[in-house]
């Protein structure tokens, strides 16, 4: 019996030993195959995982208006979570805590109710300890200011963070503080999913992206030799600030004024850019498209389509005449052209005007809008050779880029047409505005050129790059040879665009006002559906400048498919130039004294403070000089109606449809009438009818 337990014994030993010999002779193995077969790939590895390369990313640069507000910038936010697996969570204390913790995020953070914070801050404990999540998002996206707050709730403001698992991360976005205004212009970035970057996708921050994110910077760690570690570390470059041409209180006045004309007729979309006469500034550009939700007719920011190709309509026709003027095709602005009922033109379909007239002088083609006109004087000279008209507009740079750094920007289509019979048709209905397509800004950069005396500047967006060390302020820049015609055609032009207005027999009459003098064109043209022109829907535009006598602003305006309201090209879309002249007249914006300006008879008094609640405001007194504060009850807690004198459309209706009245109109501007006297308390489902007036 003791010899077989001896034997047993032995053989434990051997299996033992034996297990060893194996594992020592795998381990010299791998030591072997390490430091000697595969040596050179081993090293290798162990260098790169020493020398781990860490990308720093760039701040992106801001993008400010003409007077350094902020339109776009960086701002930090947080993502809040808890690890419930740390090490000395305390869960006792998390439970006692959960209910005042529930109802303190509640009243700070109400995206749900504290019923539904209990069960969501109590949902990760249903789960086995070592099975519960390391980072729980607690709230995301909130500021510094927002997470110290949360930082003094029940169980939250344990200050070790071992203790109640508290971590955050911070996460850099883009943001707006102008909201919508000129958001498709701006434009908005996008995060790669591949490398984490944010780069522009649209507008300013899409096509200046190369400018606006920075250069990356590098942090390496490299080992030299035994125990010495070099470290590179390559600082990332912010990106450039941008500042923009925009004028933040023209933009306001321009969104608004489209705004109040597209709401009153009812039109599909609608886009207004206003430009600096001499400089070609941009200082308010504006693209407004009925919400896709179609709630109460509400108009958001659309598509730029102040870039975008269209048939142009008649707003082209000064474009034609600048080239007969230039080319001597019109000596005598006095002459007179046979007009009549209509044109039969290299044997396509007869021209026409839409009022027709036996004969008028040249001059009167612009003001009458006259197709026939237009189509005979420039046939006149290139009938012969229709390609040569495109070689004429080319060697003016209408064709070429603009370069305003607003992307998605198109040239315009302007065809090269055959010397044939074809050819010639298509140059007859190019001449006023036809068989092209045209972006609007290309058509007023023409306009702007004849506002300033024939220089043909070119439109730009951006003014000024800067950052750390470079400060770049972009010069005045021209298009083509710098001259779009001369000082006396430019002279003519204006005239002749002044008569439109202010002329006896001109199409835009409307425009009239004994404040502003306005010139300008007006443009009708049919929308093409389904391979043809549908009669019913109608592009309306209005290209011009003010004052006419001594130009400052040049401005277009197109409005898509007005529905109800409008009457022609003057009625709506030169309304909005209209109106945004009126109100930069009564701001004080184009050298005159302002109409809205305090009673210099009357002393000048601290600004009073209107607050909705009772609580301390000393603070805010003190740092805007504000004499005293009074106090009213929230507009909610009271049904009556006030006065709606004075206001904007848009304003009289949040008033109104805060208190559930349904609302109509008619005219256009501010409101000078109601139908509802003020402090009446209507009954429910009542309806009242404003009266607009300029």
């Amino acid at each position: 019996m003791k010899k077989e337990n001896r034997t047993h014994i032995l053989l434990r030993y051997l299996w033992v030993i034996a297990g060893i010999m194996l594992i020592v002779a795998g381990v010299v193995y791998k030591a072997f195959d390490n430091t000697i077969l595969h040596a050179k790939e081993w090293n290798q590895k162990a260098l790169e995982e020493l020398s781990r390369v860490q990308v720093i990313k760039p701040e992106r640069g801001n993008i400010l208006a003409s007077n350094g507000s902020i339109l776009a910038t960086n701002l930090t936010f947080y993502n809040v979570r808890i690890d419930f697996r740390s090490e000395r969570f305390l869960e006792s204390q998390y439970l006692l805590a959960i209910d005042s913790l529930a109802d303190s995020m509640a009243r700070y953070f109400p995206i749900r109710d504290a019923a539904g914070w209990k069960k969501r801050l109590k949902k990760p404990l249903d789960k086995p300890k070592n099975k519960r999540p390391r980072a729980f998002k607690l709230i995301g996206n909130i500021s510094y200011a927002q997470y110290e707050h949360l930082r003094t709730f029940p169980f939250l403001k344990i200050k070790n963070p071992n203790k109640n698992g508290l971590t955050r991360e911070a996460v850099m976005r883009r943001v707006n503080p102008y909201g919508a205004m000129a958001r498709r212009s701006i434009g908005g970035v996008g995060i790669d999913s591949v490398n984490g970057e944010t780069h522009g996708i649209s507008g300013l921050e899409r096509a200046l992206d190369t400018l606006l994110y920075g250069i990356p910077g590098i942090a390496k760690k490299i080992p030299l030799t035994k125990d010495i570690v070099n470290w590179t570390d390559v600082p990332p470059t912010p990106g450039y600030n941008i500042t923009t041409t925009i004028d933040i209180n023209i933009q306001d006045i321009v969104e608004n004024e489209l705004n109040n004309v597209l709401t009153y007729c009812d039109a599909e979309w609608g886009v207004a850019v206003l430009m600096e006469v001499s400089t070609g500034n941009i200082r308010a550009i504006s693209n407004l498209e009925k919400s896709p939700s179609g709630r109460n007719g509400e108009y958001i920011e659309g598509m730029n389509r102040a870039v975008l190709g269209f048939e142009p309509g008649s707003v082209v026709k000064t474009l034609s005449m600048l080239i007969a003027l230039e080319d001597g095709i019109v000596t005598d602005v006095n002459r007179v052209i046979s007009t009549g009922r209509s044109f039969p033109y290299a044997g396509g379909r007869p021209i026409t005007d839409s009022h027709s007239c036996p004969s008028m002088t040249v001059k009167e083609v612009i003001e009458r809008s006259s197709n026939i006109g237009m189509a005979k004087i420039i046939t006149s000279r290139y009938g012969d050779h229709p390609g040569q008209f495109y070689s004429r507009v080319k060697k003016l740079g209408f064709l070429d880029p603009m370069n305003t750094g607003i992307a998605g920007e198109r040239p315009p289509r302007f065809d090269s047409v055959p010397d044939n019979r074809g050819g010639r048709i298509a140059l007859s209905r190019m001449s006023y505005g036809y068989t092209t397509e045209i972006p609007p800004l290309y058509t007023l950069s023409i306009y702007n050129a004849i506002a300033n005396d024939g220089k043909y500047v070119r439109p730009r967006l951006v003014s000024r790059l800067t950052s750390e060390t470079t400060d770049t302020v972009l010069p005045v820049s021209y298009i083509g040879s710098g001259t779009a015609c001369s000082p006396k055609n430019a002279s003519l032009l204006r005239m002749m665009l002044t008569n439109v207005v202010w002329g006896e027999h001109g199409t835009g009459k409307l425009l009239r006002n004994d404040k502003v003098r306005i010139a300008g064109k007006t443009g009708t043209c049919y929308i093409i559906e389904n391979r043809g022109y549908n009669t019913s829907k109608k592009r309306l535009a209005f290209c011009g400048f003010f004052p006419a006598d001594n130009p400052k602003y040049s401005c277009i305006v197109l409005t898509c498919h007005p529905r109800q309201n409008a009457f022609g090209a003057a009625s709506t879309s030169g309304t909005v130039l209209k109106n945004i002249a009126l109100k930069m007249y009564s701001r004080g914006m184009l050298d005159n004294n302002p109409e809205l300006r305090p009673d210099p008879e009357q002393p000048q008094q601290p600004p009073v403070m209107f607050a909705s609640t009772h609580q301390r405001v000393d603070y805010l007194r003190r740092g805007f000089n504000i004499g005293h504060v009074k106090h009213f009850a929230p507009a909610k807690a009271s049904r009556t109606v006030p006065s709606l004198k004075g206001c904007s459309l848009r304003d009289a209706i949040n008033h109104m449809e805060s208190l559930g009245i349904d609302v109509t109109f008619s005219g256009s501007g501010y409101v000078t009438s109601q139908s509802i006297p003020p402090g009446t308390t209507p009954a429910a489902g009542a309806r009242i009818h404003l009266t607009l007036n300029n």
